[in-house]
């Protein structure tokens, strides 16, 4: 998995009005958990940026005042209406111990279903994992080429080596459904297909009446 660097500074107090404080200078308040005990700092918007307004997932190399720590973010909470980073949750992370995390899922090939006017439907677009950080992947790829009209992918097909999937083993990550113009298309075709065997039906009894 890909790392950035996210530089942080330690604060010197901690309280709402402190918190204030560092939004009105363009930062939010922080918390590092994972160690012996959390570590409070601060983040400019600016650092956060590269976190918050992306699809990936990042390793992150969190240096505070110095200090490095190998983590990964756990949440970030937003203002109800301002697009203003609130607070932000780090978890730190060691090499011989799992972490959860939620993956984006990749898509990959055309699936057959598509060419008989199905449509592709993705139901799950990120999968919880755990798993070592030296075996989390930027993605999962999923190749949907062979799916049929009807035809799904489910968490319990996927086996991928070194990564435990903790979704439902039931639930559908993507499948091919049927569009209403394909399904009147094929209703069209069933009628006409009755159509014919009606008249050719029609037409042995004709010869059966005249004989």
């Amino acid at each position: 998995m890909k790392s950035v660097v996210i530089k942080g500074e330690l604060r010197s107090s901690l309280g709402k009005k402190d918190a204030k404080k560092l939004r009105v200078e363009e930062k939010a308040p922080a918390v590092l958990y994972g160690g012996e005990q959390p570590i409070h700092f601060a983040v400019s918007f600016a650092e956060l940026r590269q976190l918050v307004y992306t699809p990936s997932v990042y390793l992150i190399d969190l240096d505070i005042d110095g200090t490095v720590y190998k983590a990964i973010m756990q949440d970030i909470q937003w203002h109800p209406v301002e697009e203003l980073v609130l607070h932000v949750d780090f978890l730190e992370i060691k090499d011989d111990k799992p972490v959860k995390i939620n993956i984006p899922v990749k898509i990959e090939g055309f699936a057959k279903g598509l060419r008989k006017g199905g449509k592709l439907n993705s139901t799950l677009r990120r999968l919880s994992v755990r798993a070592l950080a030296a075996n989390l992947p930027d993605t999962i790829n999923i190749d949907v080429t062979k799916l049929d009209i009807g035809q799904s992918i489910k968490v319990a097909d996927l086996n991928i080596p070194g990564i435990e999937l903790l979704d439902p083993k039931s639930n559908v990550i993507v499948g091919v459904g049927i569009t209403r113009a394909a399904r009147s298309a094929a209703g069209a075709m069933v009628d006409d297909d009755e159509e014919e065997e009606a008249a050719a039906e029609g037409a042995e009894t004709s010869e059966a009446s005249e004989e």
